[in-house]
């Protein structure tokens, strides 16, 4: 068990539904989907042509003016994690440097910046092709041929200095750590889409065992590039079926599911030792109870049949939270999709909660929103604690005719009232065999 308890102060999420944690519930609640014809770049050479896009969304907006030259060095994920950090921090009526500085800082706490930490998840940062091609072009000899002395003279110097900055998984902790001065301890975590559990699971420790006070945690990542298209695309976890009906395109744990469309966002949370925000008189969703991890030892790139991984997440969480199977009483899965990986997840399901597995009610959100990478995670865990907190759970999308063999009590049609309990939420990652599965519950005295 742990020493301090901790509680969550603050929710941002940057997602294809909405940006800010308000206007992506309501649109959860609503059924709105994400998922449209790509339109960051032309995708009709792909089977798959569909996406989850973050649209209207302006750096400026997230920023102080003082800042606004950094962001010339953020790539697409670092400027998604910036802005859900931004939406974090003012949720949690937080006094950062950012909202002093942005004029916003009104009816917001001071903070000891020394205790104030961050753990975010990165995913595999997409280099920016266009100018990239630009750069190798000039590095071309008579004959058209890439040459690389050519490179070393002048194709690099078209390069800006700083480029690689852009690309590198920890810029998205390193920028969120600057614009907000938090000087605790951070950490980058780079598991797949399981890495906002994990991060999340280590902000939990972090806190407990009392080496912080706050910790700003969660994951982001852009898989909408043709890069990441062509990844997911030629390891065929993609659904090619619906074109011209992306919103119906990704089927969670459906009879008639054939895979996931990838997206991008961002979901970074508040953690907060419970004396520490009820000192400051903070509004509290709920608390962090428990959190577990396991490791898919038969396969790095191929889910476990048996769900034994995802099983063993949930049984070190419930054992952390020092909660039994029969007191869950909403899942939150991963939920991708992908038939092998949705029927893997479910199997550990019932591995882990018995018989309760398949009367829980579930929620499965990747078919409104897609696969948001190391993103996906801390959405799931956003809307999981907004769910206890306001007793309204949103339906999962795209799911007609559940799968016998998943065997899951999946929410559909509309929203329905859940009456404030334990939440349990599950990770996983695609390739690398990374799980992980957080517990919450409303605070009590």
């Amino acid at each position: 068990m742990n020493d301090r308890r901790v509680v969550i102060t603050g929710l941002g999420v940057v997602c294809p539904v909405g940006i800010g944690i308000a206007p992506a519930y309501e649109a959860m609640l609503a059924g709105r989907s994400g998922v449209r014809r790509i339109e960051a770049f032309d995708p009709s050479g792909f089977d798959s042509q569909v996406g989850g896009e973050v649209r209207q969304f302006k750096m400026r907006d997230f920023v102080p003016k003082s800042y606004r030259k950094a962001t010339k060095v953020m790539a697409r994920d670092i400027e998604l994690a910036v802005a859900a950090a931004y939406e974090a921090v003012k949720d949690a009526g937080l006094r950062t440097k950012c909202l002093v500085e942005m004029g916003q800082a009104e009816h917001t706490h001071p903070i000891d910046p020394t205790r104030f930490g961050a753990n975010i998840g990165a995913g595999l940062i997409c280099a920016d092709l266009t100018e990239l091609a630009g750069a190798l072009a000039t590095a071309a000899d008579a004959t058209g041929e890439f040459d690389i002395r050519l490179w070393g003279n002048e194709g690099m110097s078209n390069l800006t200095p700083l480029w690689l900055l852009k690309f590198l998984p920890n810029m998205l902790a390193c920028h969120v750590t600057i614009v907000h001065d938090a000087q605790g301890a951070s950490n980058t975590i780079t598991c797949g889409e399981a890495s906002s559990h994990l991060a999340i699971g280590e902000a939990f420790r972090t806190i407990s065992n009392g080496a912080a006070d706050i910790c700003i945690c969660g994951g982001a990542e852009s898989k909408l590039n043709l890069m990441g298209l062509m990844r997911q695309s030629l390891l065929k976890r993609l659904a090619t079926n619906h074109n011209d009906n992306p919103a119906n395109a990704c089927q969670p744990f459906d009879a008639d599911r054939t895979g996931t469309v990838i997206s991008e966002g961002a979901g970074l949370i508040i953690l907060e030792a419970l004396e520490h925000a009820e000192k400051r008189g903070a509004r509290i969703y709920g608390e962090l109870v428990g959190f577990g991890a396991g490791a898919n030892i038969k396969s790095w790139s191929e889910p476990d049949a048996e769900g034994r991984a995802i099983a063993v997440a949930i049984d070190k969480a419930l054992a952390d939270a020092g909660l039994a199977a029969d007191q869950v009483d909403l899942i939150v899965p991963f939920g991708s999709g992908i038939p092998a990986y949705d029927l893997s997840e479910a199997r550990g399901l019932h591995a882990s909660l018995g018989p309760r597995a398949a009367e829980v009610p579930t929620v499965a959100l990747k078919g409104a929103l897609g696969n948001n990478g190391a993103g996906s995670g801390a959405i799931d865990v956003a809307a999981a604690v907004m769910a206890a907190h306001t007793g309204k759970i949103p339906p999962s999308q795209n799911v007609a005719q559940i799968d016998p063999d998943c065997n899951l009590n999946v929410v559909t049609g509309g929203p329905v009232d859940l009456t404030p309990g334990v939440v349990l939420s599950t990770a996983y990652a695609l390739s690398g065999g990374q799980t992980a599965a957080l517990v919450f519950k409303p605070t009590v005295a």
